[in-house]
């Protein structure tokens, strides 16, 4: 196509995309990402300030809330959503070469950190219908129990916190 030389081209066959995923594919992937980065629930996982990294974000925060947490389906989608926003936030905002994830839980809660060096404060802003971006804080804020920063020496921590049912 004119004007995409060198960027990768849609493949025409539909059915091989459909073939590749499958949600055991994506559990490869996730597992494949904390072998690689590590396991944001031991310690701060550092990722690259790229738009790619959101990915491994999410399948980082995938593994960990349904597969070593054991939350369900509905929990594990909407803070691997909201993991995806304030990642895009830091991308998009700070100036960051890295930011850093990291993942806890305790009796009833779950909270998922990211950590960049800026000190910029993000924005809750009010939301149209037809807004197509600047929506990221407005989901946190409504699927999130609760959520906020932390300014540090160097930089901030954003963070939002769900309940969860213990078992």
């Amino acid at each position: 196509m004119a004007g995409l030389e060198g960027m990768e081209q849609p493949r025409g066959d539909a059915h091989a995309a459909a073939a590749r995923w499958s949600p055991t594919v994506e559990d490869e992937h996730a597992l494949k990402a904390l072998e690689l980065y590590g396991n944001p629930t031991e310690a701060e996982v550092p990722l690259p300030s790229r738009p790619e990294s959101a990915a491994t974000a999410r399948r980082l925060t995938q593994v960990v809330v349904l597969r070593h947490w054991g939350l369900t389906p509905k929990t594990t989608e909407d803070a691997v959503l909201l993991v995806s926003e304030l990642v895009g936030n830091a991308v998009r905002h700070t100036g960051a070469r890295v930011f850093g994830l990291r993942l806890h839980r305790r009796r009833g809660w779950i909270r998922v950190e990211v950590r960049d060096p800026s000190r910029g404060l993000p924005c809750l802003m009010p939301v149209q219908e037809m807004d197509i971006s600047g929506r990221g804080l407005f989901l946190v804020d409504k699927l999130a129990d609760r959520w906020g920063v932390d300014l540090l020496p160097r930089g901030k921590t954003t963070w939002f916190e769900m309940r969860v049912a213990d078992r």
